[in-house]
C-alpha cells in the first residue's frame, strides 16, 4: 500500500478499538506517525507498538490541550485529526432520560469533539496544513427514538464541522465529518438489542458497515487528496441517508 501518509502525525481520539482502532491501524501502515488518544488505560497499554498514547477524559478541556501539546512536541507536529471517540448513552424516551447521562454524552460526543478541534487547529495553523474528519452518525441527521442524546450529540459535531470547515477555508486545513450508519463495534454493548434490531432495519442494503469500509472513507479525507471538500457531511449509511 502506498504511503500517502509518509511523514504526516495524526491524532486519532477513541484509538484503541472500533472505528479510531481500524483507522490508526491504517494511518500507520500508510507511513504516518499516530497518536492514539483515549481514557482507557488498559487498551492503551494493549495498543500496537509505534503508537504514541495519551490516557486522558476527553470530556476534559484541559486534558485535551495537554495531550494536544504533548503529541506535537513527541511527534513534531499535528497534520491529522480524526474525532473517533464516542458513547451511546442508555436507550430511552427523552421523557425519561436521566440528566446525569445526558450531561455525559454530550460531554464525550460533542464537548470532547470540540475540545479536540479547538487544541489541534493552532498546531495545524503554524505549518498551514490539516486534516479533521470528525466522526459524527446517521442518527445525527434523522434522530434514532430512544436516543435523543446521541442524535443530538452527533448532530451537534455536524454543526460544529460545518463551522470550522468555513472558518478554515481559506488555511490549507480542511475540516469534514462521516456519518455512519450502524457499524458492529464494541459500542453495541452499550445498547439493547432491540435498539440494534431498529437500526438494522433502516439500512437498505441489509447489513450493517464494516469498520474498514468506515476506515476507507476516514482515511481519503484525511489524506492530501481530499482538498476541496470542507465542512461537508459524507454519509457510508448503505443507503440509509436521505439527505
Amino acid at each position: 500500500m502506498a504511503e500517502r501518509f509518509a511523514g504526516r502525525v495524526a491524532v486519532v481520539t477513541g484509538g484503541v478499538s472500533g472505528i479510531g482502532a481500524a483507522v490508526a491501524a491504517r494511518l500507520a501502515a500508510e507511513g504516518a506517525k499516530v497518536a492514539v488518544w483515549d481514557r482507557d488505560g488498559a487498551a492503551l497499554a494493549n495498543a500496537p507498538s509505534g503508537l504514541h498514547r495519551e490516557e486522558l477524559d476527553l470530556a476534559d478541556a484541559d486534558a485535551v490541550q495537554r495531550a494536544a501539546d504533548a503529541t506535537a512536541a513527541a511527534l513534531g507536529g499535528i497534520d491529522i485529526l480524526v474525532a473517533s471517540a464516542g458513547i451511546t448513552g442508555p436507550n430511552l424516551p427523552t421523557w425519561e432520560y436521566g440528566i446525569a447521562d445526558w450531561k455525559r454524552v454530550m460531554d464525550v460526543n460533542i464537548n470532547g469533539v470540540f475540545y479536540s478541534n479547538r487544541a489541534v487547529v493552532p498546531h495545524m495553523l503554524k505549518a498551514d496544513y490539516g486534516r479533521i474528519v470528525n466522526i459524527a452518525s446517521i442518527a445525527g441527521k434523522e434522530g434514532n427514538p430512544n436516543a435523543p442524546a446521541y442524535s443530538t450529540s452527533k448532530a451537534a459535531v455536524i454543526g460544529l464541522t460545518k463551522s470550522l470547515g468555513k472558518e478554515l477555508a481559506k488555511t490549507g486545513i480542511r475540516a469534514n465529518c462521516v456519518t455512519p450508519a450502524a457499524v458492529r463495534t464494541p459500542i453495541f454493548d452499550q445498547m439493547t438489542q432491540q435498539h440494534i434490531d431498529f437500526m438494522l432495519s433502516k439500512i437498505p442494503i441489509g447489513r450493517f458497515g464494516t469498520v474498514d469500509e468506515i476506515a476507507a472513507l476516514i482515511c481519503w479525507l484525511a489524506s492530501e487528496e481530499a482538498s476541496f471538500s470542507t465542512g461537508a457531511v459524507f454519509d457510508c449509511s448503505g443507503g440509509r441517508a436521505t439527505y
